[in-house]
């Protein structure tokens, strides 16, 4: 039987693309990433799918796999985290929390299945259940200078600060400033969807969300990715993925090293690609390189100024050269922006 949350963004107008797990919109993408950019947007989030973790050893069996402190992470807390190869190639990206009976792990759809049986061939004795709850909870989108108010008008709170969240059935993760999602049971979704957006919020699909990620410099590892990087070179550690306080865990010797003995090659840029086109995977060049790739497109999505928009790991001395591009040496040149932190 299809998901009454499915059933109903049909009926809203959602269009899943085919053969895109979990990527969709409302018919017109560019003007949903312009609304994005310039009002509070509404979105399903589908693009993303859970893990959850419970019993007595479901906290200390993930922090023993993943790069963050798991163990520590507060029942108001939020963090980034991710799963890497014994290299310390990021095999996938989370998003975790907790709540009273357990553990989400939020993660690219498209990984989703891959990763569930990955972590489960770990179990072995350990007293921790690792299910799929994807289809029990939808999570919602939100993001704008009316969250606040959107989410008051649904009987939820916006958290105080970042990466906090609120507890209860219906759950409440501030991700920054202004950008939150909800995390609810099916059965409630619908409802939720509809006190939101009865405050003004624009329906928008998953490009938009992408958009509002690639501006945050939150970097998320699917199918295109896997493998390409250590967690450095995405920025992971300054968005606090990582924690070098804590014991083994697969690739933990590369992540550390790479943290205290090596010097940093790569790092995670913001850029605009004003002619052509990229894709997630693609690779990047510059002059001091040839034809060797001097890096790779992580995610990217139309830009609100047309063209597009794009977090790129990449050579930091092709960075400061300012000479990168796209696809092919000579390609569509890259022009460099901002992220939201800093990066050196």
């Amino acid at each position: 039987m299809q998901s009454p949350w499915l059933v109903f963004l049909d009926e809203i107008g959602a269009r899943f693309e085919e053969g895109q797990a979990g990527i969709m919109h409302f018919g017109a993408i560019e003007d949903e990433v312009q609304a994005a950019a310039t009002t509070t947007v509404i979105a399903p989030l589908t693009h993303r799918g859970l893990m959850r973790a419970e019993g007595e050893d479901a906290a200390a069996f993930l922090h023993n796999l993943t790069s963050n402190d798991v163990k520590n992470l507060a029942l108001h807390r939020a963090h980034y985290d991710s799963f890497n190869s014994p290299k310390g190639r990021m095999l996938a990206t989370f998003l975790v929390w907790r709540d009273q009976a357990g553990i989400f792990l939020q993660t690219s759809t498209d990984l989703l299945a891959a990763m569930h049986k990955k972590l489960s061939m770990y179990v072995l004795r350990s007293k921790v259940r690792l299910t799929n709850p994807t289809h029990d909870y939808a999570v919602i989108g939100l993001a704008g200078a009316g969250t606040a108010h959107a989410l008051d008008a649904a009987g939820l709170a916006l958290p105080p600060e970042s990466m906090s969240v609120t507890q209860g059935q219906v759950q409440v993760i501030r991700l920054d400033g202004a950008r939150a999602q909800i995390v609810v049971p099916v059965a409630q979704a619908a409802d939720i969807w509809k006190k939101l957006a009865s405050q003004g919020a624009r329906p928008v699909g998953s490009v938009a969300w992408n958009w509002l990620d690639i501006r945050a410099g939150v970097p998320w590892i699917t199918s295109a990715t896997q493998e390409e990087f250590v967690a450095q070179m995405v920025n992971f550690e300054l968005i606090g993925g990582v924690s070098f306080q804590k014991g083994c865990y697969p690739g933990q010797e590369i992540v550390a090293r790479t943290q205290y003995l090596g010097k940093l090659k790569k790092r995670m840029f913001f850029a605009h690609l004003a002619e052509g086109s990229a894709a997630a995977g693609d690779d990047l060049y510059s002059a001091g390189f040839g034809e060797q790739s001097c890096g790779k497109v992580l995610s990217v999505a139309p830009s609100p100024q047309g063209g597009y928009d794009l977090l790129a790991v990449v050579q930091i001395s092709s960075r400061e050269s300012d000479d990168v591009s796209v696809g092919t040496p000579g390609g569509p040149r890259l022009t460099f922006g901002t992220l939201p932190y800093t990066v050196s």
